[in-house]
């Protein structure tokens, strides 16, 4: 059960109740709803993480999921799974990411990508060798993307966490 409660859509303003539509009125959208503005700014970059820019999607999904499983927020988890099948990652992929090392399913561009994820959730930052081996597979912009994207899932996971944001039912919440 969620800390507060979570926003009222009736009470919303056109604006806030439009993006609240768009994402489904999802639990974690009707949580930062309190806060319309940081919400609105919240969706535009997040919106930009998912549908613009170069990073191939399947690396930007197993980052996101992977970033989900590090800081425990099994909402992110449970929507990024779902949003990664859709663009593309393998139900292997999705179930190896526990221990990816360990895993034979992932390539040497989603490897890299993984290692940078993992560093960047666990260390102040990435060590030298594992920037210079993601760097050397990704275009600057494809690597800033990865980078801030693995940020943004932190923000959002340890929102999930700090508001205790419940689990709804995958159908609901992605398409």
């Amino acid at each position: 059960m969620a800390r507060i409660q979570y926003s009222d859509p009736s009470k919303a303003s056109d604006r806030t109740r439009e993006i609240l539509d768009k994402n489904r009125n999802a639990n974690i959208f009707r949580m930062m709803a309190h806060s319309p503005s940081y919400f609105e700014q919240y969706c535009r970059l997040g919106g930009a993480i998912r549908h613009k820019g170069e990073l191939d999607p399947i690396v930007r999904e197993l980052a996101i999921t992977r970033t989900g499983i590090l800081c425990e927020a099994p909402y992110e988890i449970v929507a990024h799974k779902r949003i990664g099948k859709n663009v593309g990652v393998t139900d292997a992929q999705n179930e190896a990411l526990e221990n990816w090392q360990a895993a034979t399913c992932f390539n040497e561009v989603q490897r890299a990508a993984l290692a940078f994820t993992d560093e960047i959730v666990k260390l102040r930052k990435p060590t030298d060798a594992t920037f210079k081996a993601i760097a050397s597979k990704l275009t600057p912009a494809a690597l800033v993307e990865l980078q801030l994207s693995v940020g943004f899932y932190i923000m959002t996971s340890k929102f999930l966490e700090t508001f205790e944001i419940d689990l709804q039912p995958v159908t609901e919440v992605v398409g």
